[in-house]
C-alpha cells in the first residue's frame, strides 16, 4: 500500500518532486565535487613526490663550494640516507626566447640541469623520468599552462656571442620548482649540452639535497645542518613546504569549492523544508482524513518518509555520479602540474562519505519536520483544510490613514509583517544566494587587484628590481643604488636587502631566519598586528613565524648579529604568502656573509613612462628581473585567479538557479495558501494587476532586506572565512577589496531581476482562480 500510495504522490505532485530532487542533487555534486578534489590535490602531490623522491631537505647555495666536505659531514651524520648535490646553470631571462620575446619580464629565475641521478626527479606529462637528448630540451610545465607550448616548438638561447636552439622534447613535472609562487625554475638539457655551456655561463647555483632514513627526524637534521659550518648562502627548504607550495593554488580553490558546498547545503536543507511545507500545505486535508480513519501519526511519518527517503537516496546516488564529470572542471590544473595519481580506495570512499552526510541530513532534517504530524487534529484540518501556522500578528496598518504607499504595496508590508514566520526561510535563501555571489566575487576582485602584494609582504611600488646572485652582485647593486637616486624620472625608492640570520629556537640552538632589512619607510606593508620596526633593537615577523615561534607582539626573539646573541623585540605581525611565509623585517644591518639577494623598489614621476623606464634598467641592468606590480602578480597568481574566475561564474549561476527555484516554489505554494484572501481582493474590485503588484512588491521587499543582509554578511563574516581559509597559507586577516558597481549595484540587480521575472511567471496562474468557487472553499 505505501510503495503505491507513494507512486501515486510521486507523480501527482511532479514540479515538487522535480525540485527537492534538484535541491538534494545539487548539493550532492558539489559537496562531492569537493572532497573529490580534495583527495586528488593531496593524493596527486604524494603521487608526484613518491615517483620523483623528492629530498627531504635542500640547501640551496649560490657561491663555490666544497663538494668533499659536505660528502664527509654527510658520511658522519647518521639521519642521512643519501646526498645529492645538484648543479644548476643560471640563465639571464633576457637570453632566453621561448616565444618571440625574451624572458626578461619574467619575475622567474631560470637555469640549466640535467636529470638527477639518485632522487629528486624531474618527471614528464607521464610522470616518468625526462630523458632528452642532445638538442633538445624539457621545458616546465608552468610555460606550458602560461604560454600553451606543445611538444616540437622551438627555444632559443641567446647570449650574442654564443647561440643555441633546442627543440621542445617534453614537459617538467618538479616537486621542487612546480608551483608558480616558487620564483625558480628548472630546464632540463641532455649532458652534451650541459657540457657545452658550462663554457659559456658563468654563473653557478647548487641544490644541496638530502633525503633521510627517518622522515620524523627531519627537524633534528635541520637544526644538525643550520648550525654546522657547511655553504648555506641561500634558502633551506624541506619536504613540508615543498608540498604546501605545491598545494597552495589548487588548495585555495578547493576550501572556496568547500565553503561554497557547505553553504549550498545549508541553502538545500532550507528549501527542503520549503518543500515539505508546501507538500503538507497541500495534503493537509488528506492528512486529516487519515488521521480520521485511524493511521497513527508514525505511519503517516513513515509514508512521508519513505517519499523523502527514495527522493534523497536517488538524488545523492546521481549527484555522487555526476560529479565524476564536474569536478573535472577544477582540477585540471592538478592533472597537468601533478598528473593523476593512481586511483585508490580513497578516491571512492571520501566522497561516498560526503554523499552520506548529506543524506543522513536530509533524512534527519526530514523527520524533525515530520514531527509536526504528532500536532495536527483531524477535525481542524478537515474543517480548515490549512496549516494556520503563519499565525498572523494583531498589528494592523489602516489603509484610510495611509498617505504614503498605495494600496497594494500597503498590502504588501501588512502581510509581510503579519507573516514573517512564513517568510523568514525565504529570506534566508535569498540573504544565502547573494552570499554566495558577493563573496567569491570580492575574493576574486581581492586577488585580482594591485593592494594584495600586501599578503606577499611585499610594499606596493611601481617597479621592482630583483638582482639575483652573480660574482659582481655587490657591485652592480651599488651601481643600480647610484643610478636610482640620480634618475630624475624616480619619485622615491627603497633599498631592500634579504639576509640569513640565526634564530634561538626553544631546544636552546638555532634555526635560520630569513630577514629583509632596509628602508622600510618609503614602501610600507599594512601590519595585521603593531607596526613596523623603528629602532635597531626591534624585529617585525610574518604571521606563519610568529604562530610557529608562539611569539607575539611585545615578545624577544634572539638573533646571532655579528657572532653575538642579541636581543629584538617583536613590533608587527604581517603578512606574507611567498616562501612559504617564514620571512621577517628589520631594521639593523644585513649580514654580508649570507645575502640571498637584493630588491630595490621605485615609484616614477610620470607613470606614461613606466615601460620605458622598465626596458631601460632591464637593458643597463641586467640580468637583473624588473617587474611592474601588476606582472609580477600575473607570473606569481595568474593561474589561480583564472581558475578563481571560474568559480565566480559557477556561485553565480548556482544562486541564479536557486533564487529561481525557490522563487517560483514559495511563489506556487503562497498562492495555494492564499487562494481565498486573492478571491476575496478580486470581488471587492482589486484589477488582477492590483494583486500582482502585492504578491511582486511582497517577494522585492524581502529580497532587498535579505540583500543588505547578505551584502553585510559577506563583507564581515564572509572576509573571517576567507582568512581562515588562507590562515594555513600565511594570510589569516584577508580584507576585501570591494568593486562598488559589481558587490552593491550588478549582483543585487541580478538576483532582482531573476526573482521579478519569475514572481510575475509565477504570478499568471491567478488568472485561472474562479472567485466563486474560492470563496465557497
Amino acid at each position: 500500500m505505501l510503495t503505491s500510495m507513494l507512486k501515486k504522490d510521486m507523480l501527482r505532485k511532479k514540479s515538487i518532486t522535480a525540485t527537492l530532487f534538484i535541491f538534494i542533487f545539487l548539493a550532492s555534486v558539489l559537496m562531492a565535487s569537493g572532497a573529490k578534489m580534495i583527495v586528488e590535490l593531496t593524493q596527486s602531490i604524494q603521487h608526484l613526490f613518491t615517483e620523483a623522491k623528492a629530498p627531504h631537505a635542500v640547501q640551496m647555495h649560490a657561491g663555490a663550494l666544497n663538494e668533499a666536505e659536505i660528502e664527509q659531514w654527510a658520511r658522519d651524520n647518521e639521519l642521512v640516507e643519501h646526498l645529492q648535490i645538484v648543479e644548476m646553470l643560471n640563465v639571464d631571462g633576457s637570453q632566453l626566447f621561448l616565444q618571440e620575446e625574451s624572458e626578461k619580464a619574467s619575475v622567474m629565475d631560470i637555469s640549466f640541469v640535467t636529470q638527477s641521478e639518485q632522487f629528486d626527479y624531474l618527471l614528464n606529462l607521464q610522470s616518468e623520468l625526462v630523458q632528452v637528448g642532445e638538442g633538445s630540451i624539457a621545458v616546465p610545465v608552468y610555460y606550458k599552462s602560461q604560454y600553451g607550448l606543445e611538444i616540437g616548438d622551438q627555444v632559443k638561447f641567446d647570449t650574442g656571442r654564443y647561440s643555441a636552439t633546442y627543440t621542445i622534447s617534453d614537459f617538467v613535472r618538479d616537486a621542487q620548482m612546480n608551483p608558480a609562487l616558487v620564483h625558480s625554475k628548472r630546464f632540463v638539457i641532455s649532458e652534451q649540452d650541459f657540457e657545452k655551456l658550462t663554457r659559456v655561463i658563468q654563473e653557478r647555483e647548487y641544490l644541496i639535497e638530502f633525503r633521510l632514513h627517518d622522515f620524523s627526524m627531519l627537524k633534528a637534521f635541520t637544526t644538525q645542518f643550520q648550525n654546522s659550518a657547511l655553504p648555506q648562502q641561500g634558502p633551506f627548504v624541506d619536504y613540508s613546504l615543498f608540498q604546501l607550495l605545491n598545494g597552495l593554488g589548487d588548495g585555495i580553490i578547493a576550501a572556496v569549492i568547500i565553503l561554497i558546498s557547505i553553504i549550498l547545503n545549508l541553502i538545500a536543507i532550507l528549501c527542503i523544508r520549503f518543500t515539505m511545507l508546501a507538500t503538507m500545505e497541500e495534503d493537509y486535508r488528506e492528512i486529516g482524513v487519515m488521521k480520521a480513519i485511524g493511521m497513527t501519526p508514525s505511519m503517516i511519518k513513515r509514508l512521508y518518509m519513505s517519499k523523502y527517503v527514495a527522493l534523497a537516496l536517488t538524488a545523492a546516488i546521481a549527484g555522487y555520479a555526476a560529479s565524476f564529470a564536474v569536478y573535472r572542471l577544477f582540477t585540471q590544473n592538478i592533472a597537468l602540474y601533478m598528473g593523476t595519481a593512481p586511483q585508490t580506495a580513497l578516491h571512492a570512499l571520501v566522497p561516498l562519505v560526503a554523499i552520506a552526510l548529506i543524506f543522513g541530513m536530509i533524512v534527519l532534517f526530514s523527520y524533525m519536520v515530520l514531527r509536526r504530524f504528532d500536532r495536527i487534529s483531524a477535525v481542524e484540518a478537515i474543517r480548515s483544510g490549512s496549516t494556520g501556522e503563519a499565525g498572523r500578528s494583531k498589528l494592523k496598518m489602516s489603509i484610510h490613514k495611509n498617505k504614503s504607499l498605495s494600496v497594494p504595496l500597503l498590502l504588501a508590508v501588512q502581510d509581510g509583517w503579519q507573516r514573517m514566520k512564513l517568510f523568514r526561510l525565504l529570506f534566508f535563501v535569498f540573504a544565502i544566494s547573494a552570499f554566495i555571489v558577493i563573496v567569491p566575487v570580492n575574493f576574486y576582485n581581492t586577488m585580482n587587484s594591485p593592494s594584495f602584494i600586501s599578503y606577499m609582504g611585499i610594499g606596493n611600488s611601481d617597479i621592482r628590481i630583483d638582482l639575483r646572485h652573480t660574482s659582481d652582485i655587490k657591485e652592480r647593486y651599488a651601481q643600480l643604488l647610484q643610478t636610482v637616486e640620480q634618475d630624475a624620472a624616480v619619485q622615491s625608492h627603497a633599498a631592500l636587502v634579504t639576509s640569513q640570520f640565526k634564530i634561538a629556537n626553544d631546544e636552546g640552538s638555532y634555526d635560520n631566519l630569513s630577514v629583509e632589512t632596509g628602508d622600510l619607510d618609503v614602501f610600507p606593508l599594512e601590519y595585521m598586528e603593531g607596526r613596523a620596526p623603528q629602532t635597531m633593537q626591534e624585529i617585525a615577523l610574518s604571521y606563519t613565524n610568529s604562530s610557529e615561534l608562539g611569539k607575539s607582539i611585545g615578545d624577544s626573539v634572539v638573533l646571532q648579529v655579528e657572532g653575538q646573541d642579541q636581543s629584538f623585540t617583536i613590533s608587527g605581525i604581517y603578512q606574507d604568502i611567498t616562501n612559504g611565509g617564514r620571512t621577517a623585517k628589520a631594521r639593523f644591518a644585513a649580514n654580508e656573509d649570507n645575502i640571498l639577494w637584493y630588491v630595490v623598489s621605485l615609484d616614477v614621476r610620470d607613470h606614461s613612462q613606466l615601460d620605458s623606464i622598465m626596458k631601460q634598467y632591464e637593458e643597463q641592468f641586467a640580468p637583473a628581473k624588473v617587474t611592474n606590480l601588476e606582472g609580477y602578480l600575473e607570473q606569481t597568481l595568474g593561474n589561480t585567479v583564472e581558475r578563481l574566475q571560474l568559480l565566480v561564474v559557477v556561485g553565480i549561476v548556482i544562486a541564479v538557479f536557486l533564487s529561481l527555484l525557490i522563487t517560483a516554489l514559495f511563489m506556487k505554494m503562497l498562492i495555494a495558501k492564499d487562494t481565498s484572501e486573492i478571491a476575496i481582493l478580486r470581488s471587492i474590485g482589486f484589477s488582477l494587476s492590483n494583486v500582482r503588484v502585492k504578491y511582486l512588491s511582497l517577494m522585492l521587499m524581502i529580497l532587498l532586506l535579505a540583500v543588505v543582509i547578505g551584502t553585510i554578511c559577506s563583507n564581515t563574516f564572509g572576509e573571517a572565512l576567507v582568512g581562515m581559509v588562507m590562515a594555513s597559507f600565511g594570510a589569516s586577516n584577508i580584507r576585501f577589496v570591494i568593486d562598488p558597481m559589481q558587490a552593491y549595484v550588478w549582483s543585487p540587480l541580478l538576483l532582482f531581476a531573476v526573482v521579478s521575472l519569475t514572481a510575475l511567471g509565477s504570478l499568471a496562474s491567478i488568472r485561472k482562480t474562479s472567485i466563486s468557487r474560492s470563496i465557497a472553499e
